[in-house]
């Protein structure tokens, strides 16, 4: 197992332990270096040519987000929220390059993630309306739609003849647990409180971040 992957998940673990015992200084060490560490590893692995530079800038923007909501997540948290759509965005355009030919899976798929998503961002723009956040309603429908996208993009790869099988599952996995770690910080954050929900939400993220970075080197790593 490469060293650079082996780090991420030691620091990925060491920030759940940050969250749960409220340890802020480890918390600022180890959140950064999850990323720092996956970057590294497809640099090293991978390097930046080609999508594979979309999918570093993603690694960095990513970076960009957690670093801000580090400092604070209800001030920064907008700062954060666009760090996050172009590191979104910079993951669409990797997984689309070049575009995928249409497919019939290409449209289930599509029409899976566009129902889900919609059931869970009604629910969160109504507690937008009722808190009296309506401000956030246009950067919310924005990033959900972008978060989509990237999910979408990754599972299509599932139905790419192109992409090897293991390859396709993880970057699917990995994206579909970033997106699912999303869901619970918006739900914890503007519908109703979850129980150790910053845990779960960055136990999520970074594990799908990793999966989708493995799945990406496995492709492109030759």
């Amino acid at each position: 197992m490469n060293t650079f992957l082996i780090a991420a998940l030691g620091f990925a673990a060491l920030e759940a332990l940050a969250l749960w015992e409220n340890w802020l200084r480890l918390e600022y060490i180890a959140k950064p270096a999850v990323m720092i560490l996956l970057f590294l590893w497809l640099l090293t692995s991978a390097g930046l040519h080609g999508a594979l530079l979309w999918f570093g800038l993603g690694i960095l923007f990513s970076l960009a987000g957690d670093v801000l909501l580090i400092f604070s997540l209800d001030r920064m948290f907008l700062a954060g929220l666009v760090a996050f759509l172009l590191a979104h965005a910079a993951y669409v355009i990797g997984f689309n390059s070049p575009l995928p030919a249409f497919s019939i899976w290409g449209m289930a798929f599509a029409v899976m993630v566009s129902l889900g998503g919609a059931r869970v961002i009604r629910r969160i723009l109504a507690a937008l309306a009722s808190k009296g956040q309506s401000a956030m309603r246009t950067p919310i429908i924005v990033y959900s739609m972008v978060i989509s996208l990237m999910l979408l993009s990754a599972m299509l790869k599932l139905s790419d003849l192109t992409w090897d099988a293991n390859a396709a599952a993880l970057v699917s996995g990995g994206a579909f647990l970033f997106y699912i770690s999303d869901i619970i910080l918006a739900w914890h954050k503007f519908v109703s409180p979850i129980r150790h929900g910053r845990i779960y939400n960055i136990g999520a993220y970074h594990l799908g971040q990793i999966a989708l970075i493995a799945g990406v080197i496995a492709q492109f790593g030759g």
